[in-house]
C-alpha cells in the first residue's frame, strides 16, 4: 500500500473514520483471555480481524503490548488473564550490565508471534492499512532499568543510559524492518515514558533515537505513527523533527492546544479518555464526550478521532459501540 498517498487522501477527506488504539477488547468477541492472546500470533490476527469486521476504523492496529520487546531482552514478564502483561524487576542495574546487555535476535520470545500476527492479519484484512505496535526506545530502556532508576541514571551516569538506548534502538530498528517485511503498512510506536522528560532530555534520550528508527524504516509504503500519552506540549518541536508523519496523543493534554502546534500535513490523533470514558463510562457519557471533541476539532483537516491511549481489555463493548456510533452521527454534520 502506498502510505504516502493514503496519508494525503486522509488529509483531503473531510470525513475520516476513527482510529482508536483498539485491540485487546477483541478478546470478548472471541472468548479468549489476554494471556491467550499475547502468546499466540494467530489469535492476535483473529482479534484484529474481529475488530475490523465490527468497526469502521481508519487502520487496523495490533496489540499495544509494551512488555514484548523487554521480554525479548530477558526481562521477567508477569501475565494475567484480564490484564496486559507487565515487566517485573530490573534487568540492567550497573554500567557493566549495560555493557554486557545482548541485543536479541528478531524473533526472540514473543516477537516471533507478533510478526506472525502481522503476516496473518495482512492476509485477512484487505480494506485498510495494518499498523504493528512497538515500544519506543526510551520507554523500552525504562523497562529494562526501571523508570525511577533511569531518571536517576540520566543524571548520574548518562553514558550508561545512552549505551542501553543505543542497543534497544538497534533492536527496535531491526524489529520494525521485520514487521515491515511481514506485511505491516506502518508501525505505531508507543513512547509514553518520554512524556516524563524535559524538552532537553527528550531530545537527548528519546527523540534522537526515535528519529534514527524513523529514518531507517519510513518510506512511501511504510508509515510511522508516534504515540505519547504524556504532556507533549513542551516537546512538540523535537517530536515533529523525528520525521514521523502521524502522531497520537493522550487525554492528559488538550487536543485544541496540540492541534495548533502541529504541522498541517501530519495526521494528529486523539484523545477520548480510555479509562474514564471507554472503560468506566457509559454509552451516553462516551457518546457525549465524542461529540464534544468532534465539535471542538471542526476545521482541523488533519485531525483523526481516537482514544487517548490503549483501550483496556475488559472495556464494555457497548461503550465502544457508542463511540463509533457517535462518531458516525457527528460525521454527518461535522467535517475536518
Amino acid at each position: 500500500m502506498n502510505m504516502k498517498k493514503w496519508l494525503d487522501d486522509c488529509l483531503n477527506n473531510p470525513r475520516k473514520d476513527p482510529l482508536p488504539i483498539l485491540s485487546f477488547p477483541g478478546i470478548q468477541l472471541l472468548d479468549m483471555t489476554v494471556s491467550d492472546l499475547v502468546r499466540d500470533g494467530e489469535k492476535q490476527a483473529l482479534c484484529m480481524k474481529a475488530i475490523a469486521d465490527r468497526y469502521a476504523t481508519l487502520a487496523a492496529v495490533s496489540n499495544m503490548d509494551l512488555s514484548v520487546e523487554a521480554e525479548a531482552f530477558g526481562a521477567e514478564t508477569r501475565f494475567d488473564d484480564d490484564e496486559v502483561p507487565n515487566i517485573i524487576g530490573r534487568l540492567v542495574d550497573t554500567a557493566e550490565d549495560a555493557k554486557t546487555l545482548r541485543i536479541p535476535a528478531v524473533g526472540t520470545a514473543r516477537t516471533k508471534e507478533c510478526i506472525k500476527a502481522i503476516t496473518l492479519a495482512k492476509s485477512m484484512i484487505k480494506d485498510r492499512p495494518i499498523l504493528a505496535g512497538i515500544i519506543g526506545p526510551f520507554s523500552l530502556a525504562g523497562r529494562l532499568l526501571e523508570m525511577a532508576e533511569i531518571m536517576y541514571k540520566a543524571i548520574d551516569d548518562p553514558d550508561m543510559v545512552h549505551e542501553v538506548l543505543d542497543k534497544v534502538t538497534t533492536f527496535l530498528l531491526n524489529y520494525s524492518l521485520a514487521l515491515k517485511a511481514a506485511g505491516a503498512d506502518g508501525i505505531m510506536m508507543a513512547e509514553p515514558a518520554a512524556g516524563l522528560l524535559s524538552p532537553a532530555w527528550n531530545a537527548e534520550f528519546s527523540a534522537d533515537y526515535v528519529a534514527r528508527i524513523i529514518e531507517a524504516v519510513q518510506d512511501d509504503h511504510f508509515l510511522v505513527v508516534y504515540h505519547n500519552c504524556g504532556n507533549v506540549l513542551p516537546l512538540v518541536d523535537d517530536l515533529v523533527a523525528t520525521g514521523a508523519r502521524a502522531f497520537h496523543f493522550g487525554n492528559v493534554i488538550s487536543m485544541k492546544k496540540i492541534m495548533d502546534k502541529m504541522p498541517a500535513d501530519c495526521l494528529v490523533m486523539g484523545n477520548i479518555d480510555p479509562v474514564t470514558q471507554f472503560s468506566h463510562g457509559t454509552p451516553e457519557s462516551i457518546a457525549a464526550a465524542t461529540a464534544e471533541l468532534m465539535n471542538e476539532m471542526k476545521g482541523y483537516k488533519n485531525f483523526v478521532l481516537s482514544s487517548g491511549c490503549d483501550i483496556p481489555p475488559m472495556t464494555p463493548m457497548a461503550n465502544i459501540d457508542a463511540f463509533f456510533q457517535s462518531a458516525k452521527d457527528e460525521g454527518k454534520t461535522n467535517t475536518f
